[in-house]
């Protein structure tokens, strides 16, 4: 694929632009992955082309998956760059964090107007590093959130444990699953001991366009349709502009992604792995495939019928 390389050094932000070979006028922003160049980011990348669509990977930066104090005005100035490339029409996709991260985006960007936001959360989250720091993979960023706008950190929900504890909370949830990644305790605590305010909840109300709500009931790594069900029930409760579309299967896992960009991902043995990275997929291979079928559908028209 054609790629453009933006830096933070030199462009404000850290992504890579991924022209579609078919004129368009249509631009994803897509957040994927632990680079904007790396196996996931650049399957997003073409599953979008496929779709009709110019796309750019963003990442915190080159090779980190850590987010602390992100600036949002990253996809801003992500936006101008595409806009002078003659697109007028843009979205954002994120899964996990990302997924989270798009929601915020969509919330105070209005230039947003098609937002999926694939095992997100209803809140912002605090900042976390992925820096080794004392043999822990990751670790809680104290003191800060995961984004800031207008020079502003978010208010965001604090973790239930600090360093080194997180880390050693996360492996053991992750031992007595069984899966390769588990911290569904861990937020549940965290909302035992700070229950969610106001100010830490995304403003979901402001999107504008069509957002997607994508999630699985067997989500190791948070309760995410719970969260979704929230967005729905405070977009059911406040005047809002977009229109909502929720894909909530019991089956899929955290890895809830369309089948189009899974069998890019994976083209051979997504069955026979899922289970094995998350021991909820064991026996459902069927239905994970079905959610990940009906994902598919409901981006791809969403992305047709997108002006």
């Amino acid at each position: 694929m054609k790629k453009i390389r933006y830096e933070v050094q030199t462009d404000g932000f850290h992504g890579v632009y991924y022209p579609n070979q078919n004129p368009s006028r249509k631009a994803m922003i897509v957040m994927f992955g632990d680079d904007s160049e790396d196996h996931l980011a650049r399957c997003a990348a073409s599953y979008f082309q496929e779709l009709g669509c110019n796309v750019m990977a963003l990442s915190a930066a080159k090779k980190d998956y850590g987010y602390h104090s992100w600036p949002l005005e990253n996809i801003e100035k992500a936006i101008g760059v595409m806009r002078e490339k003659g697109n007028d029409a843009f979205g954002i996709a994120g899964i996990s964090t990302t997924g989270m991260i798009a929601l915020a985006a969509a919330s105070l960007i209005p230039d947003l107007t098609l937002t999926i936001a694939m095992s997100a959360s209803d809140f912002v989250m605090q900042g976390f590093f992925r820096d080794g720091l004392d043999g822990c993979d990751e670790r809680p960023a104290d003191g800060e959130s995961t984004l800031t706008w207008r020079g502003e950190g978010l208010p965001y929900l604090p973790y239930a444990w600090k360093h080194p504890q997180y880390w050693q909370m996360l492996k053991q949830e992750a031992a007595d699953t069984h899966n390769i990644a588990a911290a569904r305790n861990m937020f549940n605590e965290s909302e035992n001991r700070c229950p969610l305010t106001e100010e830490m909840t995304i403003k979901t109300e402001n999107i504008k366009g069509h957002l997607i709500l994508i999630g699985a009931e067997d989500d190791a790594l948070w309760d995410t349709c719970r969260y979704s069900r929230r967005i729905l029930q405070r977009l059911q409760e406040r005047e809002h502009e977009c229109t909502v579309e929720a894909v909530l299967s019991e089956h899929g896992t955290h890895f809830v992604i369309p089948e189009g960009m899974m069998k890019k991902l994976l083209p051979f043995g997504v069955d026979f792995l899922l289970p094995k990275l998350f021991p909820a997929a064991g026996g459902y291979t069927g239905e994970c495939r079905k959610t990940r079928e009906n994902i598919d559908a409901a981006v791809r028209k969403a992305v047709s019928v997108w002006q």
